[in-house]
């Protein structure tokens, strides 16, 4: 960013006036104004780091102020997130940069066939890093440069609290209803599982790769088990990067 600096100021020192003898504008040390004053050039040269100081003042606000914008746009309303596994395939494959919007579970219930982002339902015990460490970790948080306390994952809602799921030979059925699931990948997962009622404030969910997903179907460590509803991030809506998979989350 270029420098913003007073024309006056960029112009350099005036010219030393000069005033006719004899009048009550003598110079403050008792010289008369027709004698040689001290060399303005060395004044000249001292008043130069004002501008980038100047300069500086300007900046490190529009800097902090940026930073805090994306830190807030990041907690509160989007987040790109980077799928390194391919348990979500055909829908997110390894590589993708999706886009997530956190403020829409502050608007929206989160509702079955939702591909949602979530910290991990049973992490591991957090590092004590005091408070100024704990700040500054938060704040590299923020702006990308230090990783989150817990793992992020990403499955597809399907069942809600109270529902009751089954697997049988691969087919999802809900409350006894059959599921169609297009979304799934070509190698399907044949084993049964369930039934079982999802707990009070817990979400079931599943990989689109079932074959390769560790989900709700298995608890920790092997899968995720339950996840409670608090630790939902938001819903992915949109594959921004590469640009030839661009395009809406279904």
């Amino acid at each position: 960013m270029s420098e913003t600096r007073d024309p006056a100021a960029a112009a350099g020192p005036a010219a030393p006036e000069t005033r006719p003898a004899g009048t009550d504008l003598e110079p403050p040390d008792g010289r008369r104004a027709g004698r040689r004053g001290p060399d303005t050039r060395a004044g000249r040269h001292r008043k130069e780091p004002h501008g980038l100081v100047a300069g500086l003042r300007e900046l490190v606000p529009l800097v902090a102020s940026a930073l805090l914008l994306a830190i807030l746009i990041k907690s509160l309303l989007v987040q790109a997130f980077f799928i390194p596994s391919a348990s979500m395939e055909p829908t997110l494959v390894p590589g993708d940069r999706i886009l997530v919007c956190r403020i829409c579970k502050a608007f929206s219930d989160v509702h079955r066939e939702d591909v949602i982002v979530f910290a991990d339902p049973d992490p591991a015990p957090h590092e004590d890093r005091g408070v100024v460490g704990g700040f500054l970790h938060w704040l590299g948080e923020g702006i990308g440069v230090a990783r989150p306390e817990d793992d992020d994952f990403i499955k597809r809602v399907i069942a809600l609290e109270g529902d009751t799921w089954e697997i049988r030979r691969g087919r999802l059925f809900v409350n006894g209803t059959r599921v169609p699931e297009p979304y799934l990948a070509e190698e399907r997962d044949r084993r049964d599982f369930g039934p079982e009622t999802v707990p009070d404030g817990m979400l079931f969910v599943l990989g689109d790769n079932r074959a390769h997903s560790g989900d709700s179907r298995f608890p920790p460590p092997g899968g995720l088990g339950y996840v409670p509803e608090e630790k939902v991030i938001g819903k992915a809506f949109v594959i921004a990067w590469p640009p030839s998979r661009i395009g809406g989350i279904d």
